[in-house]
């Protein structure tokens, strides 16, 4: 299958403490070649004064400094490599509990999830808590990598028992594609490189598994959603009566002659130009950056969406969500947020509080559903004005949100449409 080059695929690591993220992305980096020299430098020298044998792997990656002295990821550290097939950015996030708010934010945009296992441990809470997390973000792809392989001696029945221990939670969760890779991050086996020492497996390595891939279908190609960010009026001679309409296609295609309707307004036109860039284009596709032309004149602003005139979204002031809750201090009953959806921003508040995730268990708790940092919930939500939303599940763009506190700018939770 040809790769496009310019594809970019965005993932997250996930796993318990010691499970080795950072070592496999430190791995990734430096068997790929994708590091400066000046940084390979620095980390040598890094891990020479600590006494290591040879380079630290995950010094690429704990960067922050509470973080080189504690042994442990408490952050999001996104990295940046491209390999001569396509380009990556890695979200490398938290495993504990107290970071569940870090590994949304990490995962939120990915299209794959690559969740590490420790293969002397096998299966444990956390993994149900990560995958869990993968699940409720809509990743697309899962890759399942069972680290330390060589601790266990390569062992293909230990290797096969943790799929097995794995696919048993799978009922709970709506994970579309998974695939298991045995490796060592430490040793290289299966990460960039095929192993010699587990020959029994016939997968690729997790490297080529990155790069071959398929991730065209992931963004929705059928619901039209183009919400608008600006007005563009040049007031040059050249564009003495340019009205166009800038902002990011989220999801589908839009053509020129296309008959579209505005929201929330319900005003129909028909798109007369797409520009990009000084340039005509007769069609567009998510997620490309656009300014469109319609035939009518129409008063249109931020916040408004362009749809498709046969497929619309639900306009909507009270929906359903899963909201994972980023504040530091506890939600208070009947406070007001600001809720951005897409390029809309205006006033809500969470109407209703139905239940509590046990994102290790998995149950559901009624009867506390106090919202504190990390916890997730399922919640109604109220807005002061129509808000034109898909389900989470249809489409990742206009199926979320964030809420935001007026009085300190801090965004406070994010949410999933259900």
């Amino acid at each position: 299958m040809e790769i496009n080059n310019n594809q970019l695929l965005r993932f997250t690591t996930a796993g318990s403490v010691d499970d080795g993220k950072s070592t496999l992305i430190g791995r990734l980096l430096y068997d790929s070649k994708s590091i400066f020299e000046d940084q390979l430098e620095a980390i040598e020298s890094t891990s020479q004064k600590k006494g290591h044998e040879g380079v630290d792997l995950a010094l690429f990656t704990d960067g922050l400094r509470d973080e080189r002295e504690q042994g442990i990821t408490i952050d999001v550290a996104y990295r940046y490599f491209t390999t001569p097939k396509r380009k990556f950015i890695i979200a490398d996030t938290p495993g504990h509990i107290q970071y569940t708010r870090n590994m949304v934010t990490g995962a939120s945009t990915a299209n794959a999830a690559i969740i590490l296992i420790d293969a002397r441990h096998g299966v444990i809470e956390q993994t149900k808590r990560h995958s869990f997390i993968a699940s409720l973000l809509q990743i697309p792809h899962v890759i399942v990598c069972v680290n330390k392989m060589d601790l266990v001696d390569y062992s293909e029945t230990v290797f096969n028992d943790i799929v097995k221990q794995y696919q048993a939670i799978l009922s709970k969760m709506t994970i579309k594609d998974v695939r298991f890779i045995p490796i060592s991050a430490l040793k290289g086996d299966n990460v960039v490189n095929r192993s010699e020492n587990m020959t029994w497996h016939q997968g690729a390595p997790l490297l080529h598994t990155l790069e071959t891939l398929h991730i065209g279908s992931d963004i929705n190609k059928i619901d039209t959603r183009f919400p608008v960010q600006t007005v563009i009026r040049p007031q040059s001679k050249e564009f003495i009566d340019y009205r166009g309409y800038a902002g990011r296609l989220e999801s589908g295609i839009l053509r020129v002659g296309d008959e579209v309707v505005v929201l929330p307004s319900g005003f129909s036109s028909k798109v007369k130009t797409i520009d990009q860039m000084g340039k005509n284009l007769q069609e567009a596709f998510a997620p490309m950056s656009i300014a469109v032309q319609l035939e009518d004149d129409i008063d249109i602003s931020r916040g408004d969406m362009i749809v498709r005139k046969k497929n619309q979204p639900e306009k909507v002031q009270e929906f359903d969500a899963m909201l994972c809750w980023l504040g530091n201090d506890a939600y208070q009953d009947r406070t007001k947020f600001i809720i951005r959806h897409t390029s809309n921003e205006q006033t809500a508040m969470i109407k209703e509080v139905t239940y509590k995730v046990d994102v290790n268990t998995l149950d559901r708790f009624k009867e506390d559903i106090s919202m504190g940092m990390n916890d997730i919930c399922r919640v109604k939500i109220k807005t002061a004005a129509p808000v034109m939303i898909d389900e989470y599940r249809d489409n990742r763009s206009t199926g979320s949100f964030i809420l935001i506190n007026p009085n300190t700018n801090e965004t406070v939770a994010a949410g999933m449409i259900i």
